[in-house]
């Protein structure tokens, strides 16, 4: 499994949060797995989106369709998104 993580601050946890919710690049079809979405205690429009993927190719072609949706929004939206593309090494719940 492979971890694309996404971070950066927004205009409004609102307006970005709608941004998110009509998902334009359509995750699911993509190949994302499953997302959480993580907000910073400390300053309420940053945020952090890890989406999970069964390969790094789907984790790259996701990637590349985002930044062609930030060069719309860039500045209004979202602002100076930094992402890394992780290996899930070890998953565990207590």
């Amino acid at each position: 499994m492979h971890v694309l993580r996404i971070e950066h601050p927004t205009a409004g946890y609102d307006g970005w949060k709608a941004a998110f919710n009509s998902d334009p690049v359509g995750r699911e079809r993509m190949g994302v797995r499953r997302h959480q979405v993580l907000r910073a205690e400390d300053d309420p429009r940053f945020v952090c989106i890890e989406l999970t993927f069964d390969s790094v190719a789907a984790a790259e072609a996701l990637h590349a369709a985002m930044r062609e949706v930030w060069k719309q929004v860039a500045g209004t939206v979202v602002f100076d998104p930094q992402v890394r593309i992780f290996e899930l090494t070890e998953d565990r719940s207590y």
